[in-house]
């Protein structure tokens, strides 16, 4: 079914035996349960499999292999690997039957031996070493959110800022999947070519004008083969869940070279991911109509249209971004929230993003990341980055401790948090997706 049916695993009423799981803003609750891949901390065996759970990990194979998971075999047996991969390969059935499982032992009234036997694979996530999940072969990046196209167009071209293609066509481009890493990996300041004004000569130097790019990430569990595209009324069984993308950004880099072929090393230097990985099955409850396209705007073309997606083709999902620079960790300072928007915002839904990606018989395969863009919003708080924040450095963000932020500072740290809520539904979140700004190299 595409997407993904509210069934009995999303009851408002099920409670955990893992007392955090259970409070009211718990990122984790059992109704979640997204996958990472993590190991206890100076534990020198390979990193496996976990689930989140309240504030704690609970190692997926580790469970098998206590015979607690033999319902959902093929599907734990994959989880003793170091990635997500073989789990994604199996196919969104066999990781639903595995989730259920996964809830039956972490019940509050579960037996008092499977508790015991399931409590011996449990570790704190304070204590986790958390791994990038998937191993990630090819990285998309679109550009799907439409108040960010038309403020970003805005300032190159005030008079047209959408292209001509916006609103027929999910625009994306290739990304770097080598650079992608996991959340709380530092950022290393880029140094690149740039020109700061046209009477100045082109230079060789560290980006002036770093930003992130505050992004939801898809990954592809089964691929299709070349030369077979992916009809939309299947997109969404070929996506195993989402996560949070921090798509850092050099500007003034990104300026000079974008022109004819678009971006290259303004992007390709780090791209940030959420290290838990949040199935479409936990976000079934929060899954609403896309959005309504503006009357005189034209209509999908047939092989991007369907009914069930455009009624349930959007998420309700609030992403917030919060800055914590060097000068507030001295002075003991809680990061500050520099904006919210929500995923209900794009202009293109997830399976016409993975559809249109495929429509030229490009072959997806198991572990692959598209992303979305940049998710703004129609108010200035809901603009999600600081090319957009600050209107190209034109309007300064004035920070409550009296710093000032056109772009980011050395020492800065992002961080981006996620959460689905809703009345007669339990709060689903994402965790975090944190980078700290390190100095560029000298060498």
């Amino acid at each position: 079914m595409n997407p993904v049916a509210v069934n009995e695993t999303h009851d408002p009423n099920l409670r955990s035996w893992v007392v955090s799981a259970n409070q009211p803003e718990a990122d984790f609750p059992i109704q979640n349960l997204p996958f990472g891949v993590c190991r206890k901390r100076n534990d020198a065996g390979p990193p496996r499999v976990f689930v989140a759970i309240g504030d704690s990990a609970l190692d997926v194979s580790g469970c098998a292999g206590n015979g607690l998971l033999s319902a959902a075999h093929p599907a734990a047996q994959a989880c003793a690997h170091s990635s997500l991969n073989a789990l994604m390969a199996l196919g969104n059935e066999h990781e639903s039957a595995l989730r259920r499982e996964l809830q039956k032992i972490l019940r509050v009234e579960v037996d008092s031996a499977v508790r015991n036997a399931a409590q011996k694979n449990l570790i704190s996530i304070a204590d986790a070493e958390l791994q990038l999940p998937v191993e990630i072969g090819d990285y998309s990046d679109f550009y799907a959110n439409p108040y960010h196209a038309k403020n970003v167009g805005s300032m190159f071209r005030p008079s047209d800022p959408l292209p001509a293609n916006y609103r027929y066509i999910p625009i994306g481009y290739h990304g770097r999947a080598s650079s992608i890493v996991v959340s709380g990996t530092p950022v290393r300041r880029p140094s690149g070519q740039r020109r700061p004004s046209p009477s100045e000569p082109v230079q060789f130097a560290p980006s002036r004008q770093l930003d992130y790019e505050m992004e939801v990430g898809m990954f592809v569990g089964r691929g299709n083969r070349l030369g077979e595209p992916i009809p939309i009324g299947e997109a969404e069984s070929h996506i195993f869940g989402l996560c949070l993308v921090n798509d850092w950004s050099a500007r003034d880099l990104q300026t000079w070279e974008s022109a004819p072929l678009g971006p290259f090393l303004a992007k390709s230097f780090t791209t940030t991911i959420s290290p838990w990985v949040v199935t479409l099955e936990a976000l079934a409850p929060f899954r609403m109509a896309a959005l309504t396209r503006e009357p005189d705007d034209p209509q999908p073309l047939p092989y991007l249209f369907s009914e069930e997606d455009r009624g349930l083709g959007g998420l309700d999902l609030t992403v917030e971004v919060l800055l914590h620079s060097e000068k507030m960790r001295r002075e003991g300072r809680e990061p500050v929230s520099l904006s919210r928007g929500n995923f209900k915002d794009m202009y293109w839904t997830i399976a016409q993003m993975l559809t249109h990606q495929t429509s030229n018989g490009c072959n997806l395969r198991v572990g692959d990341l598209l992303a979305s863009g940049t998710v703004s919003g129609p108010a200035k708080e809901n603009r999600g980055c600081l090319l957009e924040l600050t209107w190209r450095g034109a309007e300064p963000i004035h920070l409550p401790n009296g710093e000032t932020r056109q772009f980011l500072d050395d020492g800065d740290e992002i961080i981006f948090r996620a959460h689905c809520q809703r009345s007669g539904a339990v709060r689903i979140g994402f965790g975090e997706c944190r980078g700290r700004i390190e100095p560029a190299s000298l060498r």
